[in-house]
């Protein structure tokens, strides 16, 4: 429930060091999507297979992902409506090889609906004794936070950095859009699942209120808000007690496939606060942005043409839809960092102009 322990932090940290040694291995370019990205993003859609909600294989759905994160770069009350911006990791081929997300704004369209875990120790004299409870609350407690999601990888691509640039690009974007975000971030995973793919919080929580299968309340959801989780949940809160085990050990625990991302948001500074996804029970994390490690470690200095030597690290220039982030090898001082001329270009800036970086 509330907080993290150390060892979930400390694999947080090495998943970083990791990456750090990874930069040099593909010359990658994270940037907004663009609406004319519908056939390359439509074949990474395709290499991810079914199941994958937020980037469904349907050329009409990624076209209008991509129209809507167009917009929300240019115009303020979209963003404040709830419009995610859609971030690209691309390949010197045009491939693209991973996708991530951020929201400026939870909460604007749709309520966003958690379930609040309250703990509650009730005690008798009589009997001597004290027993406590975990008691599961629908609570909308998350409105005007952002929200980071829509990581996924190519799996062909897997162990070349872009997993790792495409979760800190985010948190760059936000860095250097300080004004579009409010005060606080947050981060729902996806819950466990079992080796056949059931959802044991989905069957003794979700399936009996909601009378439909986890995957048709996702597609429900997508397509028409999220008003239904009111009308047909639980209108009173649920003792976890009386849950089935497995339901019990699901809750808060983050699906297999989500475990580096989960130590990623850790090493940055997000923590578990006690909410779980209505639906499969998975973590949701916060953190405030200004304490996200990405975040409050960036800095502005100066480009300059040559080959760096040293520490890896990201660097990222422009606004908007010119935003764009690359990795280099090294050469950050304390005020310039030392640029190849692939990626002064890759940037879009040259020799002089100032970038935001921050160590890998």
């Amino acid at each position: 429930m509330a907080g993290v322990d150390h060892d979930h932090a400390n694999r947080g940290a090495q998943t970083l060091e990791r990456a750090a040694t990874e930069w040099r291995n593909i010359d990658l370019v994270a940037r907004p999507g663009r609406p004319d990205d519908v056939e390359a993003l439509f074949a990474l859609a395709c290499a991810g297979g079914v199941g994958l909600t937020n980037l469904p294989p349907d050329r009409k759905a990624l076209a209008a992902k991509l129209a809507a994160s167009a917009a929300a770069l240019d115009d303020p009350a979209v963003r404040d409506g709830g419009a995610p911006i859609l971030f690209l990791i691309e390949a010197p081929d045009g491939r693209i090889a991973a996708t991530s997300c951020v929201f400026p704004r939870v909460g604007g369209e749709w309520p966003f609906y958690s379930f609040r875990m309250v703990r509650q120790t009730r005690t008798s004299r009589a009997a001597a004794r004290s027993v406590p409870q975990i008691l599961l609350h629908i609570a909308n407690d998350f409105d005007g936070e952002a929200e980071v999601g829509g990581l996924f990888v190519d799996p062909a691509l897997r162990g070349a950095a872009a997993g790792t640039l495409a979760a800190r690009t985010r948190y760059l974007f936000m860095a250097q859009h300080r004004s579009w975000f409010g005060n606080r971030v947050i981060a729902e995973l996806r819950g466990w699942q079992d080796i056949d793919g059931g959802s044991p919080v989905w069957d003794a929580l979700g399936a009996p209120f909601y009378g439909m299968g986890l995957a048709e309340a996702d597609r429900f959801g997508a397509l028409n808000g999220n008003q239904f989780i009111m009308d047909l949940g639980p209108r009173h809160p649920i003792y976890t007690s009386m849950l089935p085990a497995a339901a019990r050990a699901a809750l808060g625990r983050p699906h297999d496939d989500g475990r580096r991302a989960h130590d990623m948001l850790i090493a940055e500074g997000f923590r578990q606060e006690g909410y779980v996804d209505i639906f499969d029970g998975g973590p949701t994390l916060s953190a405030d942005i200004d304490a996200v490690r990405t975040v409050r470690t960036s800095r502005i200095v100066s480009a300059v043409t040559g080959a760096g030597a040293g520490d890896a690290a990201l660097v990222c220039a422009g606004t908007a839809s010119d935003f764009r982030v690359v990795a280099t090898a090294g050469g950050l001082t304390a005020d310039t960092i030392a640029l190849d001329p692939s990626a002064l270009a890759r940037l879009g800036v040259v020799a002089g102009d100032q970038v935001r970086v921050v160590p890998a």
